[in-house]
């Protein structure tokens, strides 16, 4: 069984910064690329960033990019996601997750088979 676990979220104000830890485990971590996700209430899932297995390539959101940067290191199965000049717009449950092929990177959420359970990220004014 696939098992994907985020942690780091938090309260933080505007301006501060966070980084989120994710792992991954039932499956050989290097083969795939990984991304985050979050998403407010109200609103849909929303793509944030995404990395190759190598760790060579990345995308990001609109939203985020600029000021949010993701990593990874294989030798500990786990994809890292650094969180800078956070505004009250990014307040949101952030997901981690591991797609179903092997092959590159993606932005849609359906191209993801396995999950975390979220952790929250509040970002006050």
């Amino acid at each position: 069984q696939v098992q994907v676990v985020e942690s780091g979220g938090g309260l933080v104000q505007a301006g501060g910064s966070l980084r989120l830890s994710c792992t991954a485990s039932g499956r050989i971590f290097s083969w795939y690329a990984m991304g985050w996700f979050r998403q407010a209430p109200g609103k849909e899932r929303e793509f944030v960033a995404t990395i190759s297995r190598s760790g060579d390539i990345t995308d990001y959101g609109d939203s985020v990019k600029g000021r949010f940067s993701i990593s990874r290191d294989n030798a500990k199965n786990a994809v890292y996601l650094q969180m800078n000049s956070l505004k009250p717009e990014d307040t949101a449950v952030y997901y981690c997750a591991s797609p179903r092929s092997t092959l590159g990177i993606s932005r849609r959420v359906e191209a993801y088979d396995y999950w975390g359970q979220g952790t929250q990220v509040t970002v006050s004014s």
